[in-house]
């Protein structure tokens, strides 16, 4: 009876997201305070599923984003890139883009896309241009690039603590597919943006004409600013060896950064999405009854009978369920029911399973780009466009999101049947 009613809840939960009837954030607090009211959580229960570490590195990373866009940086690097490809809106995209895939195989998704979308905006306004074909190409770089290493995306760290692949053999299995893919998708996005990045001759030269070093308004606010972004990024580097949780390492370069700046921390922590971080607290709670009812669980065990060893089968059937699953399903509990499954397949039939790891983080990463839910980073970027001005509603964003993601899935499937399945 609880799986059927936590079940329930959920499909309406996300019924609501995607209808936008009700905003999302009431909606999933909604549903995470109906499972609670019904008993099928306790208080404390729900609480150790909200996964309390993504939210700390969430509220470090904007506090200290919130005060270095203070210094004009984000402006000075706006008009200069601007500069570089002559005001073609194109190229900015795909050089923004590639920036956010490179940062985000080497840091937190979250991280990269608090950095990367102030920029953006200025960017777009600079130039009077919609910002959304330039935030939907990130969000979905931010999820490729952290596909493609060890320490890019949850699911990789999850796989490789389980396993004994290590830092290359993600790079090496997944950096070409993850190339391939990133390719074809932005030539997709040249193609279905090209109406609405065109700009003027007037505006170009316009653009050719600003000064960049104008833009920096407190040059040493700026260096005490980039000295704690340095080491925050350090402490992101070197956190497991440290044994620090990267939460840790936001919040105390936040601390750091507010002592050092002595900004208002009203102005401050007005720059802190509190909706989004909400919503993220609501949807741990949505999956986590789901986890605690076994359906998760359930998912796993029957996808396991319907392959019955068979290597290729099991690899197509774990690449495209992880995908469509993490579309709407947070991947970090998902892949951890997964992965004592898959090495039950392995021992059972002494069959080499390293090839299952590969779909499993193939599908649970990309999948992310599904959905405006799908991903932690999409979250983010569409809190950030809406306090911009800009909204990226759940309907807009699937019709790009959905077909590139599966178009994604597609390709990598054929690279694990033509590499590691047959």
């Amino acid at each position: 009876m609880e799986l059927i009613v936590s079940l329930s809840i959920f499909v309406i939960v996300m019924a609501l997201v995607m209808s936008e009837v009700v905003n999302r954030t009431i909606a999933a607090m909604a549903g995470a305070c109906v499972i609670l009211l019904l008993g099928i959580m306790t208080f404390d229960q729900a609480l150790s599923y909200i996964d309390f570490n993504t939210l700390g590195v969430l509220v470090g990373m904007m506090i200290i984003v919130g005060i270095v866009k203070n210094t004009g940086i984000f402006e000075y690097l706006a008009i200069y890139a601007s500069k570089k490809v002559k005001g073609d809106p194109w190229k900015i995209i795909l050089s923004l883009s590639i920036i956010t895939a490179v940062t985000s195989a080497f840091l937190d998704n979250v991280t990269t896309v608090l950095l990367i979308v102030p920029m953006t905006f200025v960017i777009t306004d600079t130039l009077n241009l919609e910002p959304l074909p330039f935030l939907i190409p990130e969000i979905m770089a931010s999820n490729m690039g952290g596909t493609a290493t060890l320490i890019g995306d949850p699911p990789n760290i999850m796989i490789g603590s389980a396993t004994n692949l290590g830092f290359l053999d993600f790079i090496m299995n997944l950096g070409p597919i993850i190339a391939i893919v990133f390719a074809v998708t932005f030539l997709i996005f040249k193609v279905l943006f090209r109406k609405q990045l065109v700009l003027s001759p007037e505006r170009e030269r316009e653009i050719l004409q600003f000064d960049e070093k104008k833009a920096i308004k407190d040059p040493v606010l700026l260096k005490k600013s980039l000295i704690v972004l340095g080491i925050v990024i350090l402490g992101f580097s070197f956190h497991e060896q440290l044994n620090y949780p990267s939460a840790l390492v936001a919040l105390s370069g936040a601390a750091l950064l507010l002592l050092l700046s002595r900004e208002s921390i009203d102005e401050v922590f007005s720059n802190v999405e509190w909706p989004t971080l909400f919503f993220f607290g609501s949807l741990f709670i949505l999956v986590g009854a789901l986890e605690k009812v076994g359906l998760i669980n359930d998912l796993a065990s029957i996808l396991v009978a319907l392959t019955k060893d068979n290597l290729l089968l099991t690899g197509i059937i774990l690449i495209w369920f992880s995908a469509l699953a993490s579309s709407v399903l947070d991947n970090i509990p998902f892949v951890a029911t997964l992965i004592p499954l898959i090495k039950a397949i392995g021992a059972n039939s002494g069959m080499d399973i390293t090839p299952l790891w590969w779909a499993i983080s193939l599908g649970a990463c990309l999948g992310g780009n599904g959905t405006l839910i799908g991903a932690s980073a999409n979250v983010i970027v569409a809190g950030l466009a809406e306090k911009h001005g800009h909204r990226l509603t759940f309907r807009k964003y699937l019709k790009y999101g959905l077909p590139l993601m599966l178009l994604s899935i597609f390709l990598s499937s054929i690279y694990l049947i033509v590499f590691y399945l047959i």
